[in-house]
């Protein structure tokens, strides 16, 4: 019923909102101001207030029929009701007025989920604020083992790699045979002449394709494939699970020239011919 206070009571509500206005007092709670004492007029005005307390209870040493008349003899009078108002019933000498009982407390409505929208017709006049509820919001926590030192942990397990790859590298050397040959002559060309190992691919290139595309366009765009790669995958995983178009192309890369490489190195004979390592032998030396 308050926000039809300025209907009831509109001289009241229009009073006091001007001079709250002319007071500097925003216009909002101007308005809730004036509704209120608009209200609070109107009640009064109605005798729509709520009934007075009862009046004291008689002294203990008193009896019941010298309590009632001074009672009632000090008891004001009751103001005359307004016409049209309802006429309470006459006070019997001797009872007891029993207050009505107070008001139950108003109970907000349960959440509808619909947006609150203004009635037809009234003025915009409030904002609506979203509340998140605390659930709602996703809390991105640090894993424990997330960061590490550099030292001890990282430094531990690099020296523990160099030692291992030392020690395989000095029993390699033990049982392999890899002596330094004479010096080159070139009036006595070896046969086959054979590149080292790891240009053993390029060196196989060469049987299938120009000297122009097997010895400058096949490397310069393995080198740009490298250097382009890791602006056209920008996967940030290191996981081998998200990263399979990555992991497939490098295998396929790998096994491309480690092919060529074990063709040039075992099946590659006299003139650099083709042949069979089990009938024909290895011509290929470390």
């Amino acid at each position: 019923m308050v926000e039809f206070a300025e209907n009831l009571n509109p001289e009241t509500f229009n009073r006091v909102l001007n001079e709250l206005l002319e007071q500097g007092v925003s216009r909002r709670v101007a308005e809730g101001r004036a509704r209120r004492v608009a209200m609070v007029e109107y009640n009064r005005e109605h005798g729509e207030e709520e009934a007075a307390p009862a009046a004291a209870a008689p002294s203990a040493g008193a009896g019941d029929g010298e309590a009632a008349a001074p009672a009632a003899a000090t008891a004001p009078a009751a103001p005359a009701a307004p016409a049209g108002a309802p006429v309470a019933p006459a006070a019997v000498p001797g009872a007891i007025v029993v207050a009505p009982p107070p008001a139950a407390p108003l109970v907000a409505p349960p959440p509808t989920g619909k947006v609150p929208s203004a009635k037809p017709g009234a003025p915009d006049k409030h904002r609506l604020l979203a509340l998140v509820p605390p659930e709602g919001v996703q809390r991105v926590e640090r894993e424990q083992g997330d960061r590490v030192n550099t030292f001890p942990h990282l430094l531990i397990q690099e020296l523990l790699s160099l030692i291992i790859v030392t020690a395989a590298l000095i029993v390699f050397s033990t049982f392999v045979n890899a002596p330094l040959r004479e010096l080159a002559n070139p009036n006595l060309t070896p046969n086959p002449s054979k590149a080292p190992w790891y240009f053993l691919g390029l060196q196989e290139l060469l049987r299938y394709f120009h000297p122009m595309v097997a010895g400058v366009i096949v490397p310069t765009l393995f080198f740009g494939l490298l250097f382009v790669l890791p602006y056209a995958d920008r996967n940030p995983s290191s996981k081998p699970g998200d990263r399979k178009l990555a992991i497939v192309l490098f295998t396929m890369l790998l096994m491309f020239f480690m092919i060529l490489t074990i063709i040039g190195a075992f099946f590659r004979g006299p003139g650099f011919n083709f042949v069979w390592p089990w009938s024909d032998g290895v011509f290929f030396d470390l």
